[in-house]
């Protein structure tokens, strides 16, 4: 785990906040006025909070911004007795956001943050206001890519068929950044020592990459399916349907296919808007991040 205190030479600020409802120490950040609407920022694979340091304060002028980091990522636990599957990140963030009392939020979710975003949605329709979703997925509004595999997936299929993929996803204090390369990195001027440290920070040995290897693999292996057929049986889809919602598209994603995201979003939310970007990659957050946040508050202010 990064030290609670760690702010990586200033460019990580915020107050450090846990949660034990989950069984482990769950790490969040809580910045904003109270009383405010609050807005959930979900980060995905192999990021963490971190990676909105720079969305975080001026959402926070207006919103409650909550950020928390996926069990096995960031600043959080790392248990070794647990699986990590979408399933109990989703239950994770249900008993988090249980714990604070929050209601009627918006779900900010990119990478992994839409799937989260999309079944915490429909288990729980009454405590979700709007869904703004980046280079993602909620996974139930029947997209397809039309050519596919992304490289990212496929470069997952190659190394677990080989037997490598824990050798290479379980080092990635010293590869984060070339594997965020090949899931669409694209803004190298950000990239410092220090931004290296910070993201390579929650994996300082082979037994805390848990979180990040099993993540590709929960497609990879179809492990995710028993669960999204749950939530479609028994979750509110309609419900889900029903609220404002917005996606911003990039057009050099290599892990989510920009058809696949369009298609997902327009099976759900036929009118709504779609905002697309070029020269974007996979980690928006690191290559527009003011650009995200005026949406993200436009968004919320036409839809109140």
């Amino acid at each position: 785990m990064i030290p609670a205190d760690e702010t990586f030479d200033g460019t990580w600020p915020f107050q450090a906040h846990f949660c034990t409802a989950s069984g482990f120490r769950q790490h969040y950040i809580d910045e904003g006025p109270p009383g405010a609407e609050t807005v959930i920022l979900l980060h995905g694979e192999p990021t963490w909070g971190y990676l909105y340091r720079n969305m975080i304060p001026a959402l926070a002028r207006r919103y409650r911004v909550v950020v928390p980091d996926h069990m096995g990522f960031g600043k959080s636990e790392t248990p070794a007795d647990r699986d990590y599957t979408l399933q109990t990140h989703v239950e994770n963030l249900e008993r988090l956001i249980e714990s604070l009392a929050l209601d009627q939020l918006t779900l900010v979710g990119q990478d992994w943050g839409g799937p989260i975003a999309g079944a915490l949605t429909a288990r729980n329709p009454e405590k979700i206001k709007r869904l703004f979703l980046m280079n993602t997925v909620l996974g139930y509004g029947g997209g397809k890519a039309a050519g596919g595999k992304t490289p990212w997936f496929q470069w997952i299929e190659k190394h677990a068929e080989a037997g490598t993929l824990e050798g290479i996803l379980g080092e990635l204090g010293s590869t984060v950044l070339s594997v965020m390369k090949i899931i669409g990195f694209q803004n190298s001027a950000v990239v410092t020592d220090t931004w290296i440290r910070a993201y390579a920070a929650p994996f300082p040995d082979r037994a805390s990459c848990v979180g990040a290897l099993n993540f590709p693999l929960d497609i990879h292996e179809g492990r995710f399916l028993p669960f999204v057929l749950d939530t479609l049986k028994n979750g509110d889809i309609e419900a889900m349907r029903s609220k404002p919602a917005m996606l911003v598209s990039g057009d050099m994603d290599y892990a989510i296919a920009k058809d696949h995201a369009v298609s997902d979003f327009r099976g759900l939310f036929p009118t709504a808007p779609i905002v697309d970007v070029e020269g974007v990659g996979h980690f928006c957050q690191e290559d527009i991040p003011d650009t995200l946040t005026s949406l993200i508050d436009g968004f919320i202010q036409a839809n109140p």
